[in-house]
């Protein structure tokens, strides 16, 4: 995108103008790369969750939660898979939206559907990704991320785990689960946007600078040889080999995006990019852990699982239909 081209602009200043560094060299380009892609999340970041902030001041979490509750498994599935996708998932709202959903009499299956979607996609991540790596990867990382979502929360209800719920979870009141509401003014609305920015921007900052430091160095530093070898179209067990990396690794889809656009410039395929992607930001020990508040371990391992043989078979669809 034309409008983009500033930022590019301003890494250019920054490196050959003001730094005096020579194009070409391998610090020269990790720089470049890592000042080009800061300033344009950061402001990307700003923008667009004032925006999207804004809006969701409109929806409070109760009129979500009416929504999804009462209707048939055709409506409020795909409505659980979108909620997720423009819900941040953390700890101050995953639990109370948890038990709020369980507690509005809607299944769990559903339930699950939107814990499964929610980490994976969020409305920043997506526009993040799509001003890095076009709409196209955009569109495909949304269409998949709510196909697992979906087909997770499905599978989760044909195996009836309620029993694996923890009990307090059923006895809790409503009103307990409930979330502040939001002032209806336009002031208020403005202050609670602000008020989004200022907790979301804060709680993610340092993993979208590590993300784009760890994609600066691969981007500068890194052999494109290595990443053919052992990541590249010709390892069958590239997508799995993925997957594996990413789930202990920490970070959301935001941070994870940078990495992932350094390895399709090395010439990953986009199925391993994408498992990769999904897999750091839906699978982490600090989620399991918070998870584990709600949900006993035979619920989590069955909720890893299914989220690595999806993440596997999302790579390697990719990878066969952009081979």
């Amino acid at each position: 995108m034309a409008v983009l081209e500033v930022f590019t602009k301003l890494a250019d200043g920054v490196v050959f103008d003001l730094l005096g560094l020579t194009p070409g060299q391998k610090l020269t380009e990790s720089l470049h790369f890592f000042i080009e892609d800061v300033s344009k999340i950061f402001v990307l970041l700003t923008l667009i969750i004032f925006l999207i902030g804004f809006f969701r001041s409109l929806v409070s979490p109760e009129r979500a939660r009416k929504l999804i509750g009462g209707q048939s498994p055709w409506i409020s599935y795909p409505l659980a898979v979108a909620l997720g996708a423009v819900t941040p998932f953390c700890s101050c709202s995953s639990v109370p939206l948890f038990i709020g959903f369980l507690e509005a009499g809607i299944p769990l299956g559903v339930t699950m559907a939107f814990l499964i979607t929610s980490p994976m996609i969020n409305e920043v991540a997506v526009l993040v990704l799509a001003s890095t790596m076009g709409w196209t990867i955009a569109g495909l990382y949304v269409v998949t991320g709510l196909t697992v979502g979906l087909l997770g929360g499905l599978a989760m209800a044909a195996l009836k785990q309620e029993r694996h719920v923890e009990e307090y979870v059923w006895k809790i009141r409503m009103g307990q689960a409930a979330l502040p509401a939001v002032d209806a003014s336009l002031r208020g609305r403005l202050q609670f946007a602000g008020a989004q920015v200022r907790e979301i921007v804060g709680r993610i900052w340092p993993y979208v600078l590590g993300g784009v430091g760890v994609g600066a160095l691969l981007h500068g530093y890194a052999p494109q040889s290595f990443f053919i070898e052992y990541a590249g179209p010709d390892n069958p067990f590239a997508p799995p080999l993925a997957v594996l990396i990413g789930i202990p690794l920490y970070s959301n889809a935001t941070g994870v995006i940078p990495v992932a656009e350094a390895l399709l410039a090395k010439g990953v395929p986009i199925g391993t990019a994408l498992a990769l992607m999904m897999s750091v930001a839906a699978i982490s020990l600090p989620e399991m852990i918070i998870l584990r508040k709600v949900i006993k371990p035979p619920l989590i391992a069955l909720f890893i699982a299914w989220l690595f043989v999806a993440f596997v078979a999302v790579g390697y669809l990719f990878n066969g239909l952009f081979a």
